[in-house]
């Protein structure tokens, strides 16, 4: 009975309440950070700081001027939803009738409500609401839009990574956006097949580039990897190539490359759907051969046939696969940049490619204003 009693003491139905309380405060903020829950805690607070704006500018305009009230009104249009904005937009037009009152006529000296406070004040209120609709259209709050896009370049990086190799062999991969941009139309999926002995991957150049290319990449990094391996090495191509005319898109092709290398053997097979030709280099004769294999562009036309090249890799080999933004551009053509590559790959021949795909980007199309993307793979000695 007086454990009892002591459970329901004063005291200890206050600390049950406060921490009620705090538990659905920070819930309740949590869900909001994250786009599921009301927006109430931002109204609350906005509409707090409306009378504090309020009092300071009728205390010392001078110091805190009317303008302040655009302060909230352009926090409310970045966190509110537009019929909450609506009440905070309410509450400042208030507030800037009181001040108007409480400070006199704008003739009567600084410090006072002009019509350009109120025009600027109006102006920060429409483009707020502009902003709350666009959000509430997208069905994205802008606090989780970051976090979206964030998690899109993730995917893409992620699904791009290249599988281990066993001992003797040396995979890198460098991916280079347009612009300075973090997305990219050209992407890579990998897989080890036949038990890990085989080596899948399919470089992929999308129309497009940088953003406007990126959630078409992403789409299709996803479902060419759910179709790498799952078919055999002839039947990747036309199933892609399927994918993407039941997309139906205004810009609906891309190119793409297609490698099955024996990682026992050395021998590859290339299948290409109108993509620039993969580059060998052979250890023996110190030579770049150029690997191209025939095959038209993904999304163009149903029943596209694609016919494979074969070659083999010997220790000491370097094969190079790499999108149109590495070896083309305006002011030359890709036979141009296919040489200015070679050129570049030489100098790593004595020293070992470990680090040259990045560099190789960096040298040959830094300021090209494309994607490009670059798949190397050495066959150590």
């Amino acid at each position: 009975m007086a454990r009892r009693a002591a459970t329901d003491s004063y005291p200890a139905r206050w600390r049950k309440s406060v921490h009620r309380a705090r538990t659905t405060l920070r819930r309740s903020g949590v869900d909001y950070f994250r786009g599921d829950g009301s927006d109430w805690i931002a109204l609350a607070g906005l509409l707090l700081t409306i009378p504090v704006i309020t009092c300071a500018t009728l205390i010392n305009p001078l110091w805190c001027s009317p303008a302040a009230l655009a302060l909230p009104i352009v926090a409310g249009g970045l966190l509110l939803r537009p019929a909450s904005l609506l009440g905070l937009y309410a509450t400042a037009a208030t507030a800037l009738i009181v001040e108007s009152l409480g400070l006199g006529p704008y003739d009567d000296g600084p410090g006072r409500v002009t019509p350009g406070i109120v025009l600027v004040v109006a102006a920060c209120g429409l483009f707020g609401l502009v902003l709350a609709q666009f959000r509430a259209r997208v069905g994205v709050p802008w606090r989780r839009g970051g976090t979206m896009l964030f998690d899109l370049r993730e995917r893409i990086r992620v699904q791009s990574a290249l599988p281990r190799l066993p001992q003797g062999w040396h995979r890198e991969m460098a991916l280079r956006p347009a612009g300075g941009q973090s997305f990219s139309g050209d992407f890579v999926v990998a897989a080890r097949t036949n038990g890990g002995r085989t080596l899948e991957a399919v470089l992929t150049d999308v129309s497009g580039k940088g953003m406007d290319a990126g959630s078409r990449a992403l789409l299709l990094s996803g479902a060419f990897g759910g179709l790498l391996g799952s078919l055999p090495p002839h039947g990747f191509l036309p199933a892609a190539n399927g994918y993407l005319l039941r997309q139906d898109w205004d810009e609906g092709f891309a190119t793409s490359i297609h490698l099955v290398l024996d990682l026992e053997s050395g021998d590859y097979e290339l299948f290409s759907a109108g993509h620039p030709p993969a580059l060998q280099l052979h250890s023996g004769s110190g030579q770049w051969e150029e690997k191209a294999a025939e095959g038209p562009l993904l999304g163009v036309y149903d029943g596209a046939q694609f016919d494979a090249v074969k070659g083999s890799l010997a220790p000491g080999d370097v094969l190079m696969l790499f999108t149109d933004g590495l070896v083309e551009a305006s002011d030359r053509d890709i036979a141009e940049g296919i040489d200015r590559l070679t050129g570049e790959a030489d100098r790593y021949v004595t020293t070992g490619f470990e680090g040259a795909a990045w560099h190789l980007i960096e040298a040959c199309a830094k300021d090209v204003n494309d994607d490009r993307a670059l798949l190397l793979l050495f066959r150590k000695a």
